[in-house]
């Protein structure tokens, strides 16, 4: 396997276990609204959208305005709940580590606000073990855009040959298209290893533990 300088992970379902915890919010905002409530699989498969594309889908609802106040009452839940029950999974706080014992770079671009990010860090392992973290609002267009990717890669000083991006979606695995860069899939998420055979790939791994032990070795 190439030897990698810099590693960029999406988050939710990558790094950590969210699951719960989204599937909590979603219900609840889409309960408040009135909305029909769709089974686990369709809100799974939102996950990597942004929170105001994944409203309008699950709700079926395409106005701004009102994707706008469900967005707000989603926040508001996730802040009580969201840091505390969003556990990382096993070995991924470990691979962060060996990725800084190596001397390598990582980073995290996802389309989870930064702050959120911040705080499961902070709330799970004390400290934030990534070099930067590229969140919603951060560039223009989020995935599958390249954009995340690209800004991280620019703040990192990594060019795209030396960059593995991980992920757990399709729409992971395209922003790595898009971007130019290596991609390894982990099958944690709701997309499944048939349909990552869909796009380039180095890997695809039924975790993090098993994909770095790859890259690293015992």
């Amino acid at each position: 396997m190439k030897d990698y300088t810099t590693f960029i992970f999406d988050f939710d379902l990558t790094l950590v276990d969210s699951s719960e915890a989204i599937l909590t919010c979603f219900y609840h905002t889409l309960s408040e609204f009135g909305c029909t409530i769709p089974d686990e699989k369709e809100i799974y498969d939102t996950i990597g959208l942004t929170l105001v594309d994944a409203l309008k889908i699950l709700s079926g609802n395409d106005s701004d305005t009102d994707a706008e106040a469900m967005r707000t009452v989603y926040v508001k839940k996730a802040d009580e709940i969201m840091a505390k029950q969003s556990i990382f999974y096993p070995g991924a706080l470990e691979v962060l580590h060996r990725i800084r014992m190596e001397g390598k770079k990582s980073a995290i671009v996802s389309s989870k606000m930064r702050y959120r990010i911040e705080e499961t860090f902070l709330a799970h392992a004390d400290k934030i073990l990534v070099d930067h973290i590229v969140g919603h609002g951060d560039v223009a267009n989020p995935k599958p855009a390249p954009d995340g990717i690209l800004k991280a890669a620019e703040i990192l000083g990594a060019a795209p040959d030396d960059i593995l991006y991980i992920g757990d979606s399709h729409i992971d695995a395209a922003a790595a298209q898009n971007a130019g860069v290596d991609f390894a899939a982990v099958t944690t998420g709701s997309t499944d290893r048939e349909e990552f055979q869909k796009y380039p790939h180095i890997m695809i791994a039924s975790s993090l533990a098993e994909l770095f032990e790859h890259i690293f070795g015992a």
